[in-house]
């Protein structure tokens, strides 16, 4: 058996729609089918707003790189991160001049620890955003989080949890000042490279609509785009500069592929879900299992099956899964305060032994998808099960 981490969701279907596609344009960057996309996506997640971008990552840069232009965020203001995450959700925060504060993690689904972040709001009272990742499908407690940071802005990473919800049911990344999405090769859906920011906040919108394409005032909406005009008589419209910005644009043949594969998402996100249903039941009584899992939750919608041993030796874990051509990897980045990049960064925590530390070291994860059999989640458990006696 051999299980990869990821496997290609790009079908021959998909294949033939870019084909004719190229055949018959004549416009290849940025146009009509980028927007149809756009539209589309703010309709499968119940928001007013989506840029279709050319990352996960560049999502990210663009949601802080707005939001400090639109919401006057200063340099050295402060916003809290996780200290599990990918690096490019703190790493725009440092580029836009911010100070990333790292907090703690809970080991029931990888986000903010309720209890550190009550310890975080005491020693740094001036939080102005909060950065939350949903991890690997699973929903971080954006509720209880607001509570805790009431004033704070609320900025959502969901690149790697498309269709996870919320307690009232709506998606997560829908009712915050933004958030980002991931169609990188092996997600949820892919368009090969592309990411998606979105937003229900219009001015915002504008905003990051310039910085996407060079700052450039025609990328603007017509009626923005005439204000610019008219504010700047002097100067050819066309190449016409409201602000600094990137690009960060993508192009119309993977706007294609991706209107082709959001036509199969919930189906993908439901098998998902099915799927990892059987792996958390099929350790029978998880509250006594020698591992730490995260609970099933109808609402989520499982990127992958993490695997932290409470007992053992997780090197053996990993000889076991390697030898039976199970790939793994270690949950998302351990601690990321690990890693050179940012070693000069420190925990804000209370905790001599930080969970970000245990998940550094115990945590390990299987590649969950639409392509995963029950046979194979069979194996893995009787695998687990092998490992846990020896």
């Amino acid at each position: 058996m051999y299980w990869p981490l990821m496997e290609n969701t790009i079908t021959v279907k998909d294949r033939l729609k870019m084909a004719a596609f190229v055949l018959t344009t004549g416009r290849f960057t940025n146009g009509p089918q980028v927007r149809k996309f756009e539209d589309q996506w703010s309709k499968w997640l119940g928001v007013k707003h989506s840029l279709y971008v050319s990352s996960g990552s560049t999502a990210n840069s663009l949601i802080i790189e707005s939001v400090k232009e639109y919401y006057g965020l200063k340099n050295g203001d402060k916003v809290l991160v996780p200290a599990t995450t990918w690096m490019t959700n703190v790493a725009p925060v440092i580029q836009a001049g911010l100070q990333p504060i790292f907090c703690d993690i809970n080991l029931r689904n990888f986000s903010f620890d309720i209890d550190e972040m009550k310890y975080v709001a005491e020693q740094h009272p001036d939080i102005k955003a909060v950065f939350i990742t949903h991890l690997i499908g699973l929903s971080a407690p954006v509720e209880r989080i607001r509570k805790i940071f009431p004033d704070a802005l609320i900025l959502e990473d969901v690149c790697e949890s498309h269709g996870v919800q919320g307690p009232t049911g709506k998606k997560r990344g829908s009712e915050s000042i933004a958030s980002s999405f991931s169609f990188y090769f092996g997600h949820h859906i892919t368009t090969i490279e592309g990411g998606m920011v979105c937003t229900n906040n219009t001015e915002l919108y504008e905003v990051m609509r310039l910085k996407r394409s060079h700052g450039m005032a025609r990328e603007g909406s017509p009626a923005y785009f005439e204000k610019y005009r008219d504010e700047n008589p002097d100067i050819d419209p066309s190449f016409l500069f409201m602000t600094d910005g990137f690009n960060f644009r993508n192009h119309e043949i993977c706007a294609v592929l991706g209107q082709a594969q959001l036509k199969r998402l919930d189906k993908h996100i439901e098998t998902r879900r099915e799927n990892y249903q059987r792996f958390y039941d099929g350790l029978l009584y998880p509250s006594l299992s020698p591992y730490m899992i995260p609970e099933y939750q109808i609402y989520n919608s499982s990127f992958s099956f993490p695997i932290l041993p409470i007992k053992g030796d997780v090197n053996l874990l990993k000889e076991t899964l390697r030898v039976n051509g199970i790939e793994y990897r270690p949950i998302i980045s351990g601690n990321l305060l690990r890693h050179p990049a940012f070693r000069n960064y420190g925990l804000c925590s209370k905790r001599e032994e930080p969970n970000v530390e245990y998940l550094h070291k115990n945590g390990v994860y299987v590649g969950n998808s639409q392509f995963v059999t029950k046979k194979k989640v069979d194996r893995l458990l009787t695998i687990l099960a092998e490992v846990a006696d020896v």
